[in-house]
């Protein structure tokens, strides 16, 4: 196993019955990453963050946490936010949180402490008193956001953190989960939101169909997937159309044209600019939601 990482799931597999939901499924973690996990409903990604918090166990395969195996002792350096989320309703929420944070292991004082720290950066520190059921979706969600966090795990599993917040909200988030990865934690990443994949996740796995399909940096799986295909600005709504390149579509002046393997990029771009004035032109990279929809489908 690489020193670099944190979580290894090693051809995992687990049955339910007669229904294989993970069939040799295999993800390595880096340390001080944020590792989106994806797929379609019924993948199987729900039954690997199970595995992973100790939930159930795999019938085959193995999964390595810090080059040991997974057992007991891990569970109080891993923090889990399920999808389904549940605090109780009667209890105020200063007390909830402070029982949740002696759950993992804190002592009063220090409990306490980071509370305070935590209820006070996100300027929820009014809410301590109140009731649980008098809280927003929203707030609550903040609240089960801090008590995962709270005594600092070296992995964090987010299912769907954002749902539930407005987008101020969901920024806020999206911030502390970008500060906790530069300050050396490790978090998987698992939602349906490909533009929040996009824009904070450094590596990824696609599960589909039980399977690990698609693995690795997000730079990496960009480049396996690139194209030849730009996005070009004209001073007109109208190409002349050539064989050195096909429009794929177009938009009053702005077009996106796919070029051959075969062809030359600069010579393509020279013939365009000697019969139209190019405003401008940039390659047309392949967004993680295409490459998703793209394997799913392929699969």
């Amino acid at each position: 196993m690489k020193d670099n990482i944190l979580l290894s799931v090693e051809d995992v597999e687990k049955r339910y019955g007669d229904y294989l939901a993970l069939d040799k499924v295999n993800i390595s973690v880096p340390h001080s990453s944020i590792y989106g996990l994806l797929g379609p409903n019924g993948a199987g990604k729900t039954t690997l963050m199970r595995i992973i918090n100790q939930i159930t166990a795999p019938d085959k395969g193995r999964v390595l946490f810090n080059n040991e195996l997974l057992s007991k002792h891990h569970i109080k350096e891993i923090g889990y936010l399920p999808e389904e989320r549940g605090l109780y309703k009667k209890m105020k929420v200063g007390e909830q949180a402070l029982y949740l944070a002696q759950l993992k292991g804190m002592p009063y004082n220090e409990a306490i402490s980071k509370l305070k720290y935590w209820f006070e950066k996100l300027e929820i520190i009014h809410w301590w008193s109140k009731k649980v059921e008098e809280l927003s979706k929203g707030m609550a969600q903040k609240i089960q956001f801090v008590v995962t966090v709270i005594h600092n795990p070296k992995l964090l599993i987010f299912d769907e953190p954002f749902s539930g917040f407005d987008p101020i909200n969901a920024s806020i988030i999206r911030k502390e989960i970008l500060s906790l990865r530069d300050n050396g934690t490790t978090i998987i990443f698992s939602t349906h939101r490909m533009e929040s994949v996009e824009e904070i996740c450094d590596h990824i796995a696609l599960i589909n169909n039980s399977k690990t399909i698609l693995e690795g940096p997000v730079s990496q799986i960009k480049n396996d997937f690139k194209s030849k295909t730009y996005e070009i600005e004209l001073s007109t709504n109208k190409l002349d159309l050539s064989e050195k390149f096909n429009v794929v579509s177009n938009k009053e002046n702005l077009f996106k044209i796919d070029i051959p393997a075969d062809s030359n990029v600069r010579e393509v771009l020279n013939l365009i600019n000697s019969k139209h004035d190019i405003l401008s032109f940039k390659k047309d990279e392949a967004s993680i939601e295409e490459i998703f929809i793209k394997s799913v489908k392929s699969e």
